[in-house]
């Protein structure tokens, strides 16, 4: 259960309404979000032009291409991301801006009434509440993100996108994925659609192979890159092809290599779809334009972190721990001490969190994440001294920095939640 809290009175009673009528935990499945759909009318069915996106690692990124380069082109924009990093309004996103509290409370309650009986999960409730809003708002595209999974995750209620995607995938949430890549990418494919485009990035021979037949099997049309469109970052520059042509675009502004294959999916998503027109300029100003907090952000200053350089990035698994440590150790490469303050869920390996950054990180400082259930701070210390780092424990983020040196960088990491607590922390609430 997603723990949320709101300054308007309006929104915080439906979110305790809630969290006291809603089971904890994640539960996937179509019956219960199809269930309150149906007695809402089913909005899914009103909604314009859809792109799902699925992935372990870089789908909020590749949601965040897209919006830029379809509001470039000047698309008004519905987007329905997961989770938020400080208010519940950032998940929903209606014709490029984020909901409102009045009108947030109002879905909310809509959506809970509908439920009564159903017992909806907290993301089912936020899906609902979000598809509900894109159909009372008109707009020219609907971008929506897979919570968990595909297959059975609440946004899987979407008959016919207009084009899908799958970003870069790993092992995370194990308990309900299973512990096999094949597996888990048959998972994600599940929101493959007959006659839709699923647009992919390219994958080992045994998990490509995977999800190439769960395309097969429910008639999509399998867009895999390094065949049906590639891409590379060659001289300061984003290569891309496919069979309409070159292009050499910018790359992100968005830190890290990984970034530009998240962008070059969304280009592919946009590329392989005839609805919307998105011209090439527009998808260089996206990949310049685009923003997504906590992924390698420098915080600027604040009541948190001074003027002291830090950076912030909500990677929560061993996939992603290895692309921000590349992109740390060719970043930090003039001899300044970096500190890791490390936090971990406890549904999570910290170990496989902490390894990659052996050689690049000093010191390790662990912290708790408020209000979530985590490893201790003293576990931590342990799981990195085994690792060969020096490590200290401590109470919060604050008491971290504090006994970090001042010429030293910090890179706080390993929850998206933790992020969140920064974030507010230091004043810097996402817009």
């Amino acid at each position: 259960m997603d723990f949320s809290r709101s300054t308007h009175p309006g929104v915080q009673a439906q979110l305790d309404r809630l969290s006291k009528l809603s089971p904890a935990g994640d539960r996937l499945g179509l019956e219960r979000i199809g269930a309150v759909l149906d007695r809402l009318g089913r909005p899914q069915d009103k909604l314009p032009p859809v792109f799902h996106v699925a992935g372990t690692n870089g789908k909020g990124s590749t949601v965040a291409f897209l919006r830029a380069a379809l509001e470039a082109s000047g698309h008004a924009v519905h987007a329905f991301t997961s989770p938020h990093l400080v208010r519940f309004n950032e998940r929903i996103r209606v014709a490029g801006r984020l909901i409102d509290d009045e009108p947030l409370a109002g879905l909310l309650t809509d959506v809970l009434d509908a439920g009564r009986g159903i017992e909806p999960s907290f993301f089912e409730v936020a899906t609902a509440a979000a598809i509900l809003a894109f159909a009372r708002t008109p707009a020219d595209a609907c971008i929506l993100e897979v919570g968990l999974g595909g297959r059975l995750d609440a946004t899987n209620v979407i008959d016919r996108p207009l084009v899908t995607g799958i970003a870069n995938l790993a092992l995370d949430h194990q308990q309900f994925l299973g512990d096999r890549l094949p597996g888990i990418g048959a998972e994600k494919a599940g929101i493959a659609k007959p006659g839709v485009p699923l647009v992919t990035q390219l994958y080992p021979a045994e998990l490509a192979a995977r999800i190439g037949e769960v395309a097969r099997e429910r008639g999509a049309t399998w867009l895999a890159r390094g065949g049906a469109w590639d891409a590379i970052v060659r001289q300061g520059k984003l290569h891309y092809r496919d069979e309409q042509g070159e292009l050499q675009l910018p790359l992100p502004r968005l830190p890290g290599r990984h970034q530009a294959m998240n962008a070059a999916l969304a280009i592919a998503m946009l590329r392989h779809q005839h609805e919307l027109e998105v011209p090439v300029s527009a998808l260089s100003a996206a990949v310049g334009w685009a923003d997504w907090p906590a992924r390698l952000q420098r915080l600027a200053p604040g009541p948190l972190v001074g003027e002291r350089e830090v950076w912030l990035d909500g990677g929560h698994n061993p996939s992603a721990a290895r692309q921000v440590a590349g992109w740390a150790r060719h970043r930090f490469s003039d001899g300044q001490p970096l500190h890791l303050i490390f936090a971990s869920l406890a549904t999570k390996d910290p170990a496989g969190m902490l390894q990659p950054f052996a050689g690049i990180a000093e010191r390790v400082h662990a912290v708790p994440i408020p209000d979530h259930s985590c490893f201790s701070p003293d576990d931590l210390v342990d799981i990195a001294a085994d690792l060969g780092f020096g490590a200290e424990a401590h109470d919060d983020v604050a008491s971290a920095l504090s006994s970090i040196p001042a010429d030293a960088r910090v890179l706080i990491f390993g929850s998206l939640y933790l992020a969140g607590a920064v974030l507010a922390a230091n004043g810097q609430v996402p817009t």
